[in-house]
């Protein structure tokens, strides 16, 4: 099982070798025990006739320590089995040419590990989450460092609690155009036409920093499908890639 938990919405995926045979998501919640873990987990896989017993490993990338020790209790005490977790720690095949190598947020390793795997170097991944981060792995397989943005929801409740009059709107309803004609619109407009023209913008930037020849670009995250769609210099959307990422570190370290 892998599990990517993020600030705000927590993938779960259960692979059978490399397919990825059932995935779920749920909220994150950063003091739940793993007793309260296992509940959800199980219930969720019983959705889809499965039995959390059957897990034979656990991985998992998060950005709350609350929980990454709560998964590991329920992997190693409650269900018996190996657990993994995505840190500075882990081999990644990867050289990471960040300053400080265990600032760099666990997802954004284990996006570009699969990236490789899949798509090959050099490689530019966009995941659009509860933050917006674009990440660039040059030929050579060394990770270089990227950009963060806050992600669309964060900068639209930062929005509509800071001013009187502008109503909170469903991102993902598009917008009919770029030149909205009503206040709803033009703030979707905003937000999906202005991250699109964002992400772009930076990966401009990063193919001319890198050079020849150019990065292949992917994009995941739960909002991608939203801003992928407007935005010229996307070459693929998988929206599965840190799950695939993760299944792969759980190989390389499993040896």
């Amino acid at each position: 099982m892998a599990v990517d938990t993020g600030n705000t919405q927590t993938v779960l995926g259960l692979f059978e070798g490399e397919e990825l045979s059932g995935h779920w998501r749920m909220a994150t919640e950063a003091y739940r025990s793993p007793e309260e873990l296992g509940a959800s987990v199980s219930g969720l896989m019983g959705l889809h006739g499965m039995n959390l017993s059957a897990v034979s490993a656990m991985i998992v990338s998060s950005v709350v320590p609350g929980l990454t020790r709560s998964y590991r209790k329920l992997a190693e005490e409650i269900l018996g089995i190996p657990f993994y977790a995505a840190d500075a720690g882990m081999y990644t095949g990867l050289e990471n040419l960040y300053e400080d190598p265990a600032q760099v947020g666990a997802d954004r390793i284990v996006n570009s590990v699969a990236a490789g795997q899949y798509y090959g170097f050099p490689a530019i991944i966009a995941d659009s989450g509860t933050a917006t981060t674009v990440c660039a792995v040059d030929s050579s397989g060394a990770y270089r460092g990227g950009a963060i943005l806050p992600g669309l929801y964060v900068a639209l409740e930062a929005l509509v609690s800071r001013t009187a009059k502008l109503p909170s709107v469903d991102i993902e309803d598009r917008p009919a155009s770029p030149i909205a004609t009503n206040t709803p619109d033009s703030i979707k407009s905003g937000f999906v036409y202005g991250y699109a023209g964002a992400i772009d913008a930076l990966v401009d930037r990063f193919v001319d920093e890198l050079g020849p020849p150019r990065p292949k670009v992917i994009a995941t995250g739960g909002l991608a499908p939203v801003i992928v769609e407007h935005c010229r210099t996307i070459d693929e959307l998988d929206p599965d890639l840190t799950l695939r990422g993760l299944r792969i570190l759980h190989e390389k370290n499993a040896r």
